[in-house]
């Protein structure tokens, strides 16, 4: 039986999409990707037939990418980087109690099942459930949510922090970030993109998606904490990673380098939903994006980086955990989510209740 003086065992699930260890891995993590019925909407057996095609058919092309980064995905070490942070951030801050963070990947090693497995071999008495997407979107935080709750079996008394899209050291991270990027330019006239990863206008029209929403409302504060909106600094927000025939959310970042060429103006590319260096950070804007501007005399083209390991987003993460443990359910950490779409947890939370 556990002494109680002992304090309390705390698990923190951190979520992300995961990616390919190395070549090898390329096409089974391009099934599970699109064998999620929130990727593919179809029912089995026709969408796992179809994410075997898909995988098959795209396969190669990806494991070129993959190979430009050394042959997998960064994003598993980067994420392990912020799990030991935000551990040493809250073992500070909780010194009576014993914390632990798990990563939980949804389409790659450690996936949600394993993951769910090592928390109950943990036994925490509490557990928080911390998307690594400061954005809501089904086709991430509600798929990770949904493959855990199937996942997890073991004790403890578990909430869900489900978004933070204004959080302020999320925002401050940013802003930091966009800032040094500017002094960078000199006195080049740059146009801020804000990039964001595309998802099909449908998902906002049928499923009540409030992604776009909480992208805006994360522009906007970074916007107002560069000081952009005081300077009258030229920024617009665009989307990246389109794929398949359906309309998207526009403009996408190609058509907004686009624009930015005719204006004569340089950008500075800055990921608003991307927490960790990855394949549409180091390969699409880097590399792909970064071409294209050569192409079309778009100059200087200056690309901040993910928050990664900041200390302001650390203490974002640390900060919400902290304020999620007092209360059970699904919540926001911070500002900026309305929760007035369809598809918001703490809406359906609130009438399931």
């Amino acid at each position: 039986m556990r002494d109680a003086a002992a304090g309390r065992r705390i698990a923190v699930v951190l979520f992300n999409l995961g990616g390919p260890d190395d070549q090898a891995s390329v096409r089974p993590f391009l099934f599970n990707l699109f064998r999620d019925p929130a990727i593919i909407g179809l029912p089995d057996p026709f969408r796992t037939w179809l994410a075997g095609l898909i995988s098959s058919r795209r396969e190669t092309s990806a494991q070129a990418n993959y190979a430009l980064m050394g042959g997998g995905s960064p994003l598993l070490a980067e994420t392990r980087k912020q799990a030991a942070a935000l551990e040493q951030s809250l073992a500070s801050r909780l010194p009576g109690d014993v914390v632990r963070a798990f990563i939980a990947m949804r389409y790659w090693s450690p996936l949600t099942e394993q993951t769910g497995a090592q928390v109950a071999t943990f036994a925490p008495d509490e557990i928080v459930l911390l998307p690594l997407y400061p954005q809501f979107s089904t086709t991430t935080t509600e798929s990770s949510l949904k493959a855990w709750r199937e996942a997890y079996a073991g004790r403890g008394v578990s909430r869900t922090v489900c978004c933070y899209p204004q959080a302020p050291g999320w925002i401050e991270a940013q802003a930091a970030a966009v800032r040094a990027a500017r002094v960078a330019a000199g006195d080049q006239p740059v146009r801020v993109l804000f990039s964001a990863h595309g998802i099909p206008e449908s998902l906002i029209a049928k499923k009540g998606d409030p992604y776009q929403e909480q992208v805006e409302a994360t522009c906007a504060a970074i916007v107002a904490a560069a000081g952009l909106g005081q300077r009258e600094v030229d920024w617009t927000i665009c989307y990246q990673s389109r794929v398949g025939p359906m309309k998207w959310l526009g403009p996408s970042t190609p058509d907004a380098l686009e624009q930015a060429g005719r204006d004569g103006v340089g950008v500075i590319v800055t990921p608003v939903a991307f927490v960790s260096e990855h394949i549409e950070t180091l390969v699409e804007l880097d590399m792909e994006y970064a071409e294209l501007a050569h192409r079309l005399g778009v100059a200087p083209y200056i690309r901040t980086p993910a928050v990664g390991v900041a200390a302001p987003f650390i203490r974002t993460l640390s900060d919400a955990v902290l304020e999620a443990l007092p209360r059970e359910g699904v919540a926001p950490y911070g500002p900026g989510c309305r929760a007035a779409w369809k598809a918001c947890p703490t809406q359906c939370a609130r009438k399931a209740a």
